[in-house]
């Protein structure tokens, strides 16, 4: 694809320095970029390489300006990593192929499903009794929709997508490859020495502009519904137990599992392999470092980390507990080397 200049600065903003006609045929980073290419520069530690950088085009922030322009055209913009987002958007509407609405010759879909307009229903999938796709949905080769599952306008389910029944998902989701919504959560009750399944009778609510990735999943409610607020993003391999409540623009990385009934505030984030234990509460605005296990409710906003060796639980107990009294043993302790010098 080839875009002038003058095209992206008129659908995206931004103040172009440069010939409104130069043409670029790519995104491309700063290192990599050639003469028909459009890069950013967002992190200030990469600014040496604006004089190296053999992009046509780069999109900078007002402070580096001038550097810019020197080396040839510019878009000038108060948040050069937003406007890349914005660029990727406009650029895949125009590259990324929408398949056709209609229904694959070898789809399942049930007489009493209720199919919207310019709805796409790939090869080999199966749509079940009462289900609801809204308008522009896509539903991808062998994905499943289950009974009375409603999926909302304009969502799209990659390939091998399953939304279980009775769950519900909002407009404008991006489901990728593998996500299960609506299998059972993990409950089962002991008896002499063996496990009694508890039924769960609930289901799944997400949000609308929710993404998940790969082979994420979110278990369906035992008695009540595990909800994902609105703007949420998960990574990949993200476990989302029953009865969990995700807030509106939450997002999580990799790896990350969250056990049952937890409470996670808005505009929280759970970095790579983070753990979150069950009936926990995470207010709004928690961030949560790679590789940290909470494990008891955090009500106050900020960042929390941390990271602590396996041990037979009885010691690592005792351990935990005078780790939390570190810093005011260490304050004890220079308060007494004080007393002694003096």
């Amino acid at each position: 694809m080839a875009v002038r200049l003058g095209e992206l600065v008129a659908a995206l903003g931004g103040e172009l320095h440069g010939p409104v006609h130069q043409l670029v045929h790519r995104i491309a980073p700063l290192e990599s970029g050639d003469a028909g290419s459009i890069a950013f520069l967002s992190n200030p530690k990469y600014r040496a390489q604006l004089l190296t950088t053999q992009a046509g085009c780069v999109i900078v922030s007002p402070a580096v300006l001038e550097e810019a322009v020197a080396r040839g055209a510019a878009i000038v913009t108060a948040d050069p990593y937003l406007y890349f987002a914005r660029l990727t958007q406009w650029w895949a509407e125009r590259v990324r192929p929408r398949p056709a609405a209609g229904i694959h010759p070898s789809a399942v879909v049930d007489a009493t499903a209720v199919i919207g307009q310019n709805v796409h229903i790939g090869p080999l999938a199966v749509v079940e009794a009462g289900a609801i796709l809204e308008d522009g949905v896509i539903v991808g080769p062998h994905c499943t929709v289950g009974a009375r599952a409603r999926i909302g306008a304009d969502t799209r389910l990659a390939p091998r997508v399953t939304i279980g029944f009775d769950c519900v998902v909002g407009a404008r989701c991006l489901f990728h490859s593998g996500v299960v919504i609506g299998a059972d959560g993990f409950g089962f009750a002991p008896h002499q020495g063996a496990w009694e399944k508890i039924e769960q009778l609930g289901a799944v609510r997400i949000g609308d502009d929710v993404e998940l990735g790969a082979n994420t999943c979110v278990d369906r409610g035992a008695l009540e519904d595990t909800t994902i607020g609105n703007g949420v993003k998960l990574d990949n391999l993200v476990q989302i137990a029953h009865n969990v409540h995700i807030g509106d623009h939450s997002a999580m990385a990799g790896c990350v599992g969250v056990a049952g009934s937890a409470r996670i505030g808005k505009h929280c984030t759970v970095g790579g392999a983070g753990m979150i234990l069950g009936h926990l509460t995470l207010a709004d605005h928690v961030h949560v470092s790679s590789g940290t296990l909470i494990s008891r409710s955090v009500l106050k906003p900020g960042l929390y980390s941390g990271a602590f060796p396996f041990d037979e639980n009885a010691n690592w107990e005792k351990n935990a507990a005078t780790l939390r009294q570190l810093h005011a043993l260490r304050d004890r302790i220079r308060t007494l080397e004080k007393q002694v010098k003096s």
